[in-house]
């Protein structure tokens, strides 16, 4: 994991230095959240929907923090040379994992603040931990997801469009259960805790699976795209 670390580090650092967060990301996200609000227009219904709709902003913001990544290492051969040194494929991809992973909880923070202040969604001592670990293992499932397919495109023509085709169709049932999941810690009465947490449990799976996939096969990918 030190040399993992060494790569989220740089990762880090470099988004830091150039605000892509900060400038692009949460006000893209937040801007989602505000005009479905004005497009629902009922207080019901946008109250049933702010779980959904806080996931989906996540989706798609996730989707820009990859694409962000990778442009940032391939432009200039940056991710070769990481390839070709002393660092091994998987420590590459799971740092890269972890940088993104860093960056979506910052974000999911902020998301559930906005539904709170716009959406008048809440959330009971009881249900913290249920909601943290949701974040947690929904943002884990991202970022394994995203930096896989990110990998895949990373040096195809029209990356920007094909990243979005292929990842969505996969992160589908994590967007799904990570809703449902936050839809029981916001107190929905459709959905009980003890659902929330079997959603978890589903969220944690997937997340494992991935990036246990994706340290096996960055290398092989990386490859075949050079």
């Amino acid at each position: 994991m030190k040399h993992a670390l060494v790569v989220a580090r740089k990762d880090l650092l470099i988004e830091w230095r150039a605000r892509l967060l900060l400038v692009r990301v949460v006000p893209f996200a937040l801007l989602v959240l505000v005009l479905f609000a004005v497009a629902l227009d009922s207080e019901p219904l946008i109250l049933r929907a702010a779980a959904g709709l806080v996931w989906l902003a996540m989706l798609f913001s996730s989707l820009l923090i990859v694409q962000r990544s990778f442009d940032v290492e391939t432009n200039d051969g940056a991710i070769d040379v990481l390839l070709t040194g002393t660092v091994e494929p998987a420590q590459v991809y799971l740092g890269k994992t972890i940088a993104a992973f860093v960056q979506l909880v910052t974000l999911a923070a902020t998301l559930v603040v906005g539904a709170i202040v716009l959406y008048g969604a809440s959330v009971t001592a009881s249900r913290v931990v249920l909601l943290v670990t949701t974040v947690l293992c929904a943002a884990a499932g991202l970022a394994s997801v995203g930096t896989l397919y990110g990998a895949v495109v990373a040096n195809m023509n029209g990356r920007d469009s094909l990243l979005p085709l292929l990842a969505l169709p996969v992160l589908a049932p994590l967007l799904i259960g990570a809703s449902r999941a936050t839809e029981a810690a916001f107190g929905s009465q459709t959905i009980d805790t003890a659902s929330g947490w079997a959603w978890v449990g589903l969220l944690a799976v997937f997340a494992v699976a991935f990036v246990s996939a994706g340290a096996a096969a960055f290398g092989t990918l990386m490859e075949s795209d050079s």
